[in-house]
């Protein structure tokens, strides 16, 4: 029987446990939902709720009618959202070994951004800092996901370009970057892997170096100041309360 169980966990022949969430880490029903949501206490992805917000679906003009926004201003939107999230969380909380956001419509799915981190520790400590802080003016809700596998979540009749179900299917329709972007942002590991390698080599003779600098101290200090100064203009629409 324990056996029969594990097998049908997560399913939709499990009875007892919500498929969905287990799958997308998100339910339709939400607290309604009839069946059990497990929540993970630790994992490698990080559920941001309903952060992206599309041009497409919110722009109207005065008249109540929806405003057009061309393609390539959609993808530039698009593209500036994603880089300004990723490498923010990817420099604060540790490196990223995916990101994806739901082009979905519905409200349990609308702009979900899921990153996942390579390590759980990097997870955990993004949702507590995240949940101080704010994007675009608005509150941010984060949570740990049980999705790590997001083929499982993905529809795949939206990736062959069949899903009747439009933007209210209930599985995952992710919303891709362009090549240039992805190649530049996934690419970052490999640089820095790369830029620590030559550190190591070059670690002895910059220690001498530095022991032959003589620097003032308040000359340091203007240089944090600065350095602080500008680091709180990179944050662009991140906020802390």
């Amino acid at each position: 029987m324990a056996e029969y169980l594990a097998s049908i966990f997560g399913t939709e022949k499990d009875k007892v446990n919500c498929s969905f969430y287990f799958k997308i880490g998100a339910c339709r029903h939400g607290d309604r939902c009839s069946r059990i949501h497990n929540k993970p206490t630790f994992s490698q992805t990080v559920l941001i709720l309903n952060l992206y917000c599309n041009p497409q679906n919110s722009a109207k003009s005065a008249d109540g009618s929806h405003s057009t926004v061309s393609d390539e201003e959609m993808q530039e939107h698009y593209d500036n959202f994603f880089e300004e999230v990723f490498v923010e969380c990817e420099d604060r909380y540790g490196e990223i070994e995916e990101m994806n956001v739901c082009d979905n419509l519905g409200d349990h799915l609308v702009g979900n951004v899921y990153i996942k981190f390579k390590y759980e520790e990097d997870a955990e400590k993004a949702v507590v800092d995240l949940n101080n802080r704010w994007f675009g003016g608005r509150a941010i809700h984060a949570e740990l996901s049980p999705v790590t596998d997001f083929r499982e979540a993905c529809c795949r009749q939206y990736e062959m370009g069949e899903c009747t179900r439009s933007g209210f299917c209930n599985f995952m329709h992710l919303k891709p970057i362009s090549r240039e972007l992805r190649r530049e942002l996934y690419g970052r590991k490999r640089r820095r892997s790369h830029s620590r390698s030559r550190r190591r080599h070059r670690s002895r003779s910059r220690s001498r170096e530095r022991r032959r600098e003589s620097k003032d101290r308040s000359s340091v200090l203007d240089r944090f100041s600065t350095h602080s100064q500008e680091k709180d203009q990179r944050e662009g629409r991140f906020g802390r309360y």
